[in-house]
């Protein structure tokens, strides 16, 4: 009885010290998958920080020190950012593609070293097949889009575009074969985490980044200006924040204030709006990225579109009193850059939100040490990404309209006799309007 006794006594204290090795919000089938998957050690950080700037920075305090490494590297990528602008359209796709690249390296590895995924029989080889395969779909598209005319000129462009889809899902078919073959009975439950790990960094990461591209074709500006609020956004919260901060936003991000957010967003609007202004009056920054066929070039060279020529546009009576003026000439693109620095500053935290989420889910600070002061270049494109998906999405419902020259790089791609048939069934539709005379009537 005594020995019972001893027993009961000691169960609650037992319980008590279970429950607080659980990580906060832990369920009883986490424990147990942590045992199955043997835990989820966080991935180790390390302080990258340049030795140059340790020495300079060696007197100040922790928060002054991070301040400056954050801000001198941070005006290192905007002078990246600015070259490689500078480069042209091309570079730009490369730079994408290698961003691509790294944050898929980056998510990958965090769930290799979470689940210790080292004994799982082709997990990496699998990771980067998929990559691949979803990479030759989406740029397969791309080019069949936008390099219409060159792909049937050439021969083998022509059967490969012809039959993409196909040759696309037969890749993948060959990767989810691969999979199946490669499950071992001890491991079932962890493969399957990891093909769906895998597939979701996919979504986030691959398709995501293949509409920046998309945006990119609409034009530069398109492409700059979405990106630079985020940037304008994301250091000018820091910066209000650091000074001004006294009241925490949300917990997911200790650090993050409300004096932070709002600052941001008004420093955002107004950054747009000015930023718009600039790159409005310049024919490279708007006209669509389209291929040249005679020069086998990328051509910017058009007649600016009514979203990029000054317009008059009357004040409300509110704010003429204020202001004292009645009209205000402005760019019609400057009125949608309030909706994307709007974005940018309301809705595009939240990306980083979810990833510091997530980051808290698997205990550790940053995705990667690539970028010192700032952790990996996943960390840099948490809310890039999300703000690609809404420009995108913005300019299918409220820019984007049929396009003359891909509808006649289309047409001189099919049969004379379905040429004619087009070309009699217009011309009798202009006849109808109005808009060209009878041939019959002359």
């Amino acid at each position: 009885m005594s020995e019972l006794r001893q027993r009961l006594g000691r169960e609650p204290d037992d319980k008590e010290s279970e429950s607080e090795n659980k990580l906060d919000g832990e369920t009883a089938s986490d424990s147990e998958s942590k045992s199955e998957f043997g835990g989820s050690a966080p991935v180790p950080t390390s302080d990258d920080t340049p030795e140059v700037l340790n020495r300079a920075l060696s007197n100040l305090s922790s928060r002054w020190k991070n301040w400056w490494v954050r801000g001198i590297l941070t005006l290192a990528m905007i002078a990246f950012f600015f070259i490689i602008i500078y480069l042209g359209p091309m570079v730009l796709m490369m730079i994408v593609m290698c961003v691509q690249i790294k944050c898929f390296h980056e998510i990958i590895t965090i769930g290799y070293n979470v689940y210790h995924s080292y004994d799982l029989p082709w997990f990496r080889t699998l990771s980067w097949y998929f990559l691949l395969c979803v990479n030759y779909f989406f740029y397969g598209e791309t080019v069949t889009d936008y390099f219409f005319t060159l792909v049937q000129r050439e021969e083998p462009l022509r059967i490969l575009s012809k039959y993409h889809r196909f040759i696309s899902f037969a890749l993948y078919l060959t990767g989810f074969c691969m999979f199946v073959l490669s499950l071992v009975k001890k491991h079932y439950r962890l493969q399957f985490y990891m093909f769906g790990w895998t597939h979701v960094t996919l979504l986030i990461v691959v398709t995501q980044s293949h509409l920046i591209i998309h945006n990119l074709f609409e034009g530069m500006i398109w492409f700059i200006v979405p990106i630079s609020c985020v940037i304008c956004n994301d250091i000018m919260a820091y910066m209000f924040g650091f000074f001004f901060g006294r009241t925490p936003l949300i917990k997911l991000s200790p650090k993050k204030t409300w004096e932070g957010f709002i600052g941001g967003f008004f420093a955002t609007v107004l950054f747009g709006l000015l930023l718009s202004y600039v790159m409005s009056g310049y024919r490279c920054f708007t006209c669509p990225v389209e291929y040249n066929n005679d020069t086998n070039s990328f051509a910017v060279d058009c007649d600016p579109s009514e979203l990029f020529q000054l317009q008059e546009y009357n004040i409300p009576l509110v704010l003429q009193s204020v202001l004292g003026w009645k009209t205000v000439r402005m760019y019609p693109f400057q009125i949608h850059s309030i909706a994307l620095s709007t974005f940018a500053s309301l809705i595009g935290p939240f990306g980083g939100f979810f990833a510091s989420g997530f980051k808290r889910a698997f205990k550790i600070k940053d995705f990667a040490n690539t970028i010192p002061g700032h952790g990996g270049i996943m960390d840099r494109f948490d809310c890039q990404y999300l703000m690609a998906t809404f420009v995108n999405v913005y300019i299918a419902s409220f820019i984007r309209g049929p396009n003359p020259s891909r509808l006649i790089q289309q047409f001189l791609t099919l049969r004379p006799d379905q040429q004619l048939h087009i070309f009699n069934t217009l011309k009798a539709h202009l006849v109808d309007k109005g808009m060209l005379a009878n041939s019959e009537d002359m």
